[in-house]
Parts: C-alpha cells; structure tokens; sequence
C-alpha cells in the first residue's frame, strides 16, 4: 500500500546507491549551470566536500532549494519563446534522486492512456492508439491543448495529489520548496507562486500525477482517449458529442484541477484534420498514418540552420552535420505508411547542398570551371554559368544535378529518409 511506502522514503532519496545513479544521470545530461555557476563537472568535487552537511540538511528538513535560472529558448520554427527554469546542478541531482524514487512506485498506477514522460511509453505508442479509435469508428476527435500546465499550476492543487500516494512529510516539504523556489531573470529573483518550471527533473512527474484526475475523470466517463503530456485526445462518434465533451471537460478542469483549456489550439474535429504528435491520420475506412505538415516545416527550419552554417566551409562537413537530425526525424516518424513526403524532403534536401555549391563558386569564371571540371561539355557549363539566375533556381536545373549527381552526394554519407531503416513502433 502507498501509505506503507512513508516512513523510508527521505532515506530511500538518500541512500548512496540512488545518489550515485542520479549524479550520473545528471552527468549524462550536461546541461548549464544554475544560479550558482556550478557546472556538472564541478560537482562532484564540492558534494565531496559539503556532502555530510547538505545531507544531514535534507534529512533533518532544513534545506532551501536555490532560485532556478530562467532562460528563454526559441520555440519550432519562429513560434516565440518559451521559459526554461535551470536549477543549480545540485538541486537537480536532489530532483533526481526524488524522482528515481517516486517513479517507480507512482507510474503503475496510471493510466494506460497516458503516454508523455513514463518510461517505456513513447510517442509512438500514442500515435498508434489515436489510429486505433479512429479505425475503430470514432471519427470526431475533441483535441485538447491545456493552457501552460507547467506555468499555471496550482501549487496547492498539485501538493494534494502528490500527498494522496506519499506521506513522508519531508519528502512532501521537499519537494513543495523546489515548487516555490525563486526564479532569477532580469538580475531579481521574484517568488513564484504557481508553476513547476520546464527544465526540472521533477517536473514531467508532477505533472502526470496532476493530469492523472482527467485521465481517471475520461475513464469513468467510458471514453476513448489519448494522452501524451499536456496533449489530449478523445475520440467520439459525432461533432455534438465532441462539442458536449468539449464544454464538460471545460468545466471539470478549472474547478478541479485549476487549469484552462487554451481555445486557440483546441478543437472538435476530424481526426485527418488535426495533427497528433507529429503525425496524421487519413480518411480512409482503414486510416494510414502520415507526417504532419506542420513536423514537415519544424525538419526544414532546423535543417535550414545547419545549411546556413554551411556556406563557407566544405560540403562534407555539411552533410555530416545533417546526418544526425535526418536519422532521429526518420527514427521518429518511422510509423508512416508511403513515401511522398521522403521523397519530397530527399529532394528537398540535395537542392539545399546544391545551391550551397553555386554560392560558394561566386563568379561565372569559377562556375564555368566547375561545371566542367564536374563533366559538362563547354557550350553546356558556359550557358549555365553566365545565366544570371539565382542559387536555388540553378540548385535545380539539369546542368547542376548533371554537374553533383545524387550518387555524389550519398558517397559523402548523406542520409536518404526514403532508404533509412524504419522499424515499426511497439503499440506501448
């Protein structure tokens, strides 16, 4: 039972084998430094020396997490910005020890539906439920982005359901100080009274065990339904039914759980109306999975970054730079069924690498001399260099696909998203 779990738990945090696993998961991470400037590296020489006391701080209920550092990192392709909170790495180590604890013992008990930030639980495995109900003859999908979970939430609200499975008060107080600790930005530290900053281990747990009351709410109701984090999907059999669902859960909630649904990003509508995830789903009968438009133009902006980085150096060293980003986007999509968009993107990407040439020829002359150096005959390269039309236009011409074949561009590693492996995804 969960309350038998409590008179151990600060000294099941505390134990040296859980600290040596969560400094080396910190470790792994890397990350920047919080407020204090300390760097991962230097941690564990200063836990070495301070241990004994930050320890017996903890274990006595005395210690004070320090403010965490806010930075503002861009969102997906020029969408704004969003607020990360940096705590000092030792803090995070803490955080992680807490969560190395809690982990195990809360992610059992919830929902199979729910999917963001439990282990062995992918994306994947959410966007292959979605399919599911969609075949299954729900074809009207209540959409729902919750309005900054991680900003928003009511400390007090969400206390209540980290204390309903834990009673260990230290870890409870613990973990309620990481909450209301300080955010320095701007050179101040202001209090905060709501929120769990993006950025802490904790975090991802905490929000699960907040978001677990709708999860248990749709279950109750015999919905069909999906979570991954803050995003929710249920499924139902018409737009009336969704439209009802929609204001029901509207209310529930703010009066439960003290959240908003952000209207801008939530919907009633047709399943291949929306995106999931990264992913589509069409019309048909039997529906097949797509990649969204939208995970389409994220690839190219970053994707974009790297090729501007490229201009004045080798084009190998461009294409060895693109390869991680091509494998991680095709590993994560590898659920689609056909192959336009890879083929598109494939396209997309050689013409990239070879308006990158042209720029780096600069002058007719030295385009001229490329041109035939590369195979193309005189009156061909000469016509070609001294066109007068611009780097993208000529990326796709004849004469420089004839000039940086396709079989040039593989023999320096790049990566084809319509040939790279894609295994097919385990329903969890």
């Amino acid at each position: 039972m969960a309350g038998d779990e409590a008179p151990g738990l600060m000294e099941e945090v505390l134990r040296r084998e859980n600290l040596v696993a969560a400094h080396a998961r910190v470790l792994a991470n890397g990350g920047a430094p919080g407020v204090d400037g300390r760097t991962v590296q230097e941690l564990l020489p200063y836990g070495r020396e301070h241990w004994a006391r930050i320890r017996e701080e903890r274990r006595g209920d005395r210690y004070v997490p320090q403010p965490v550092r806010r930075v503002e990192i861009p969102k997906p392709v020029g969408q704004g910005t969003r607020g990360l909170g940096i705590p000092p790495v030792l803090d995070r180590v803490i955080q992680q020890a807490v969560l190395q604890v809690l982990q195990p013992r809360r992610d059992p008990q919830f929902s199979p539906e729910s999917f963001g930030f439990r282990p062995g639980r992918r994306a994947q495995g959410a966007v292959l439920r979605a399919r599911a109900h969609v075949a299954a003859g729900y074809r009207w999908v209540v959409d729902l982005d919750l309005e900054k979970v991680f900003d928003r939430v009511n400390h007090d609200v969400l206390m209540a359901r980290v204390a309903r499975r834990g009673k260990d008060r230290r870890v409870l107080r613990l973990i309620r100080r990481y909450l209301q600790a300080g955010v320095l930005a701007g050179g101040l530290v202001a209090p905060r009274q709501e929120g769990t900053p993006q950025g802490g281990s904790l975090s991802p747990l905490l929000s699960n065990l907040l978001l677990d009351d709708l999860d248990r709410e749709l279950t109750r109701r015999g919905h069909r339904f999906v979570r991954y984090a803050d995003d929710c999907n249920i499924y139902v059999r018409s737009k009336a039914a969704g439209e009802r669902v929609m204001a029901s859960l509207e209310r529930f909630l703010w009066t439960r759980l003290r959240l908003r649904i952000n209207r801008a990003k939530s919907a009633v509508a047709r399943p291949w109306a929306r995106k999931f995830l990264g992913y589509r789903v069409t019309v048909d009968r039997h529906p097949k999975l797509k990649v969204a438009p939208q995970a389409v133009h994220r690839l190219k902006g970053k994707l974009r970054a790297l090729l501007r980085q490229g201009r004045g150096r080798n084009l190998a060293r461009t294409v060895q730079d693109l390869g991680p980003v091509l494998r991680g986007w095709v590993a994560y999509v590898r659920l689609v069924e056909g192959k336009a968009s890879f083929e598109a993107l494939d396209a997309w990407v050689r013409r990239k690498l070879r308006a990158i040439l042209w720029r780096q020829w600069k002058r007719p002359r030295t385009r001229l001399r490329e041109l035939r150096r590369r195979g193309l005959d005189a009156s061909r390269a000469a016509a070609s260099a001294y066109n007068g039309r611009g780097p993208w236009w000529n990326a796709g011409a004849s004469h420089m696909n004839a000039a940086v074949p396709t079989r040039v561009l593989r023999a320096m590693g790049l990566v084809s998203l319509l040939t790279e492996p894609r295994r097919l995804a385990c329903s969890s």
